[in-house]
């Protein structure tokens, strides 16, 4: 499944591809392109497919400077934002990306910025140069030896591939690297790989290694629960984060926490579970409020709902099942606006006519099936 998204980068919008596998998410990826390419290019697409068909959801994206090849520090540290920008994306989301991978000079800039996003367990590079400060080396065949490309990516797993007969980014450019970096390091050869693995088995081979590799260091974090299952459209998927009360909460574009107050044994990193009823209820009412208002050209200055959940169980025993007849949810509407008393009146009718209201309202039927 596909999703195209936007964020925002250096004042600018940049569009990307979000691509998700069929099944459960194990964990989000970032793919760094090579500067003058751009998400459409066929090698990388073919890595990025068969990320997908491991597990991943990969986000890929335009940079804002992707038109412009002329490798300045400005141009560069314009790349990193971008990253940045789109691991900030991913996080307030979906989920914060674990792995990142960069092909040519987007290796590059996958080295130098995985230290500032702190979710990145692992970093893979295809044919990437070194780097001098934001400088990249051996474009111009120059090497600045009184300053040297530095890595400082403490906890962080990189694979480094590239082919030994690229005629673009020499073998050597690699070498420099690997020295420079602390383990855990890897290195593999691609043997006869042009610079843009041209050849589709080679793309599919680097997509294959980049996985395994990835695996193990992101294993870890999924065993915390901080891996969420992308649903369909319409559909909020619920699953445990810490095997107590805290669950992640996931609809098609956002997710977030629900949890159990602290003296009920929670952590209380979210509201609870007859907070979102409440939730759901006022938001809906306001949203239907607004939209009446709008249509009627009502002078509604500001609308603001306060609810209240109350429920005696019978005997003062949770456990039981039937209720009493006291359950009942406060709804308090507050109108800002020149309104007459007729109107306001008519306001609060239309209040009960919002779609959750409706819902709970009528004759709910709830169905439970066992799934895999």
């Amino acid at each position: 499944m596909e999703k195209r998204v936007e964020f925002i980068s250096n004042g600018q919008k940049l569009t990307g591809l979000l691509e998700f596998p069929s099944g459960t998410v194990k964990a989000y990826a970032l793919f760094a392109h090579c500067f003058t390419c751009d998400k459409a290019n066929t090698a990388d697409s073919v890595i990025v497919r068969a990320l997908v068909e491991k597990g991943f959801a990969v986000l890929q994206f335009n940079s804002t400077k992707s038109e412009n090849s002329d490798f300045s520090n400005a141009n560069f540290a314009s790349n990193l934002d971008d990253l940045k920008s789109a691991a900030t994306f991913l996080k307030l989301n979906y989920a914060a990306p674990q792995l990142l991978v960069g092909h040519s000079i987007g290796g590059a800039a996958a080295l130098a910025v995985a230290s500032d996003i702190k979710s990145i367990s692992a970093v893979a590079t295809i044919g990437a140069p070194a780097l001098s400060g934001y400088i990249t080396q051996d474009i111009t065949n120059k090497d600045d030896k009184t300053n040297p490309p530095q890595f400082i990516l403490k906890g962080k797993s990189v694979l480094l591939m590239h082919s030994p007969v690229d005629t673009m980014v020499s073998i050597n450019e690699a070498e420099k690297i690997y020295s420079h970096l602390k383990h855990p390091k890897s290195f593999i050869s691609l043997d006869t790989a042009d610079h843009f693995l041209s050849t589709h088995s080679d793309a599919v081979y680097v997509a294959t290694v980049i996985s395994s590799q990835a695996d193990k260091y992101i294993q870890a974090s999924e065993k915390t629960g901080e891996t969420i299952i992308k649903p369909e459209k319409g559909t909020i998927v619920v699953s445990e984060k810490d095997h107590n009360f805290t669950v992640n909460v996931a609809s098609d574009d956002h997710s977030w926490l629900a949890d159990e107050p602290l003296n009920l044994g929670g952590k209380n990193l979210g509201p609870d579970p007859y907070e979102h009823l409440l939730a759901a209820l006022g938001a809906c009412t306001v949203m239907t409020l607004r939209m009446y208002a709008k249509h009627k050209k009502i002078d509604l200055h500001d609308i603001k709902v306060t609810l209240e959940h109350s429920k005696n169980h019978q005997n003062n025993n949770p456990s039981k099942e039937s209720l009493s007849d006291g359950e009942q949810i406060t709804r308090k509407v507050t109108l800002v606006g020149n309104l007459s008393e007729e109107q306001k009146n008519k306001l609060l009718v239309i209040a009960n006519k919002c779609p959750v209201h409706q819902t709970l309202n009528n004759k709910l039927t709830i169905t439970t099936t066992a799934q895999d």
